[in-house]
């Protein structure tokens, strides 16, 4: 699974080239020089200030993607779903998800991922705000919601592989498990937030306030990171930039088949596909699970403690890693036991969830599950970058596009 050995090294001599010289010139003299400057680090008062915004937008992601399983079953009742067409619309959006995956990882290698996260937020933003007028001026909400959430799998999709580019060029090695851990707590947060605000708004002010909310603050975040980061300048993406060799360097189709061989590369697609697909049939069917064994359950707390639970968790991952890797641990060992803590345990209180008949009982195991889930972001997901960061965003698509499809197919009944 992990494939860095101490001081930095790589196991592999094929990984090595990958890594170190970027395919426009395999082999050739002095590109290894020429990848060290076109990969400059950010200073760290610039990484700190590009972890919170990007903790935001991860935050505000999960807003929007968590809005609908949150709505659902206030949206079943009003449009009569049954439980299967519920499944289609919560399906349909990892069948999205799969399609830009590798696309947007490809996109934010040439160009910067900072662009493709800009244009991709401002897109799903509007779509989120946009989703309880699709539903009311359809005269087929069934089809319209499975559109929309489609839709929002594509433009979501680019996301997380645009991170993984991102961090590779910008963040040293040692900082990357803090980083992912801290943006990809976003995710827990957002889910927490859309818990608790959300549930609230839902029973106040009906199901569409939650999708205008999380929308619009999508739309301003976008909006603030282009105005204040990025200083006003267009997120044009042109064919010219991505020919010209942009920020990274192009894989030619023998350097992908080469690289997608590597054993290091089928652990960690195997490996990701397994926690996400346990991590989002949990984000999608918990709030029914609840409402189904427990109808008396109150939904703030089922929809927020197991995300309290997961935030600390994941930045304790984050720090544990990153101590271990500055202390002269083996960076492959790190990860290792990370993701161990993540599968292994973690998969034990799944276990037990499914034999408890209480309502403190299930919410327990539920928060012990996301909490040491967590773990995953100093595991597998920031190994992708040890691993290639010429191609960090694209791979990672790779990775993610097997998770989504997996999570589609088990949602929609395929």
């Amino acid at each position: 699974m992990a494939i860095l050995q101490k001081h930095g090294k790589i196991s592999s001599p094929e990984v090595v080239d990958l890594k170190d010289n970027p395919p426009d010139s395999f082999g050739a003299v002095g590109s290894q020089k020429k990848w060290a400057e076109s990969s400059a680090h950010w200073s760290r008062p610039l990484a700190r200030v590009w972890t919170v915004v990007l903790l935001l937008g991860t935050c505000l992601l999960y807003c929007a993607r968590v809005a609908m399983p949150i709505c659902a079953v206030s949206m079943a009742e009003q449009f009569k779903w049954s439980k299967k067409e519920t499944g289609i619309v919560l399906g349909s959006f990892f069948w999205g998800y799969c399609f830009t995956q590798v696309v947007g990882g490809y996109i934010s290698d040439r160009v910067g991922g900072e662009k493709v996260l800009l244009l991709s937020a401002a897109a799903w933003g509007a779509m989120t705000a946009f989703t309880p007028i699709l539903a009311h001026f359809c005269s087929q909400p069934i089809v319209s919601m499975t559109l929309a959430r489609f839709l929002m799998g594509l433009l979501q999709g680019v996301h997380y592989p645009s991170l993984a580019s991102l961090c590779s060029q910008k963040v040293v090695e040692s900082e990357r498990g803090f980083l992912m851990s801290t943006v990809g707590s976003g995710s827990y947060l957002g889910t927490l937030v859309i818990g608790a605000a959300g549930s609230l708004m839902l029973d106040l002010y009906g199901w569409e306030s939650v999708f205008y909310v999380s929308g619009l603050l999508s739309v301003l975040w976008a909006y603030c990171m282009w105005k204040y980061l990025l200083k006003g300048e267009g997120p044009i993406i042109t064919l010219e930039s991505l020919g010209s060799g942009g920020t990274q360097s192009k894989l030619s189709k023998r350097h992908w088949l080469r690289l997608l061989k590597q054993p290091a590369v089928c652990a960690v697609t195997i490996t990701h596909l397994c926690t996400a697909s346990t991590f989002f049939t949990l984000l999608s069917w918990l709030p029914t699970f609840f409402k189904d064994t427990f109808p008396d359950a109150k939904g703030w707390v089922f929809n927020v403690i197991p995300w309290f639970v997961a935030i600390p968790s994941s930045l304790f991952s984050g720090c544990l890693s990153d101590h271990l890797i500055g202390q002269g641990f083996d960076t492959a060992a790190v990860r290792k036991l990370m993701q161990f803590f993540s599968m292994g345990v973690s998969s034990i209180f799944t276990l037990f969830l499914c034999g408890t008949t209480t309502f403190p009982t299930a919410v327990a195991f539920v928060s012990a599950t996301m909490g040491l889930t967590t773990f995953s972001h100093s595991g597998v997901s920031v190994n992708v970058q040890d691993l290639a960061p010429s191609c960090a965003g694209a791979l990672f698509g790779v990775m993610n596009t097997c998770g989504a499809f997996t999570v589609g197919s088990q949602q929609t009944g395929a």
